[in-house]
């Protein structure tokens, strides 16, 4: 499994949203989901239209099996208000193009992505990057490890931070005063 990095400059994530929303209302809202709420890909995946109506999301998160209700944010209601309209409640929220109501894969998701990476020139992207994007920018705004950590379901603050790339930033940092 290749390992992925936050996308760090928030410039870079307002010019990916506005790509994916010129692309796709479908693939615009997936980039939302994903940096606004942390979620993982795979329960992302499995949200139907009624799951994202009231003012949170309430889910059991495939991997932890842990029961998760997570808030709404305003910039992600507002698109949810453009994209629900008409949409039956039972209806994936990311409806697969190739009929029925089937929602898009892991690797549709992926490709989704890559196509935004290769635009702006990102390396080391995937769909873990939306979750460590969240991750990365939540800390940032708030400086909570612990909430963070918290909304994660992680063991330590040191996995979280190292896990949103914080740590690998004060190494780069060091590294780059460093001299001999």
């Amino acid at each position: 499994m290749n390992f992925v990095q936050p996308i760090r400059d928030s410039e870079k994530v307002d010019a990916i949203k506005e790509f994916f929303k010129e692309e796709s209302d479908r693939n615009y809202l997936l980039f939302l989901m994903g940096i606004n709420t942390g979620l993982r890909i795979s329960d992302i995946l499995k949200l139907r239209v009624g799951d994202v109506k009231e003012k949170h999301i309430t889910i059991r998160e495939q991997k932890t099996k842990k029961q998760k209700w997570i808030m709404i944010t305003p910039p992600l209601r507002r698109a949810l208000k453009g994209y629900l309209p008409g949409r039956p409640d039972h209806e994936f929220l990311f409806k697969s193009r190739q009929g029925g109501n089937k929602p898009i894969g892991r690797s549709m998701a992926y490709k989704i992505l890559r196509k935004a990476a290769a635009e702006f020139k990102l390396k080391d992207i995937g769909t873990h990057t939306m979750r460590k994007t969240f991750g990365y920018h939540f800390y940032q705004q708030t400086k909570d490890v612990a909430m963070l950590q918290e909304i994660f379901n992680h063991s330590s603050p040191d996995i979280t931070l190292r896990y949103i790339g914080v740590n690998q930033d004060g190494l780069d940092y060091a590294m780059s005063k460093f001299k001999i």
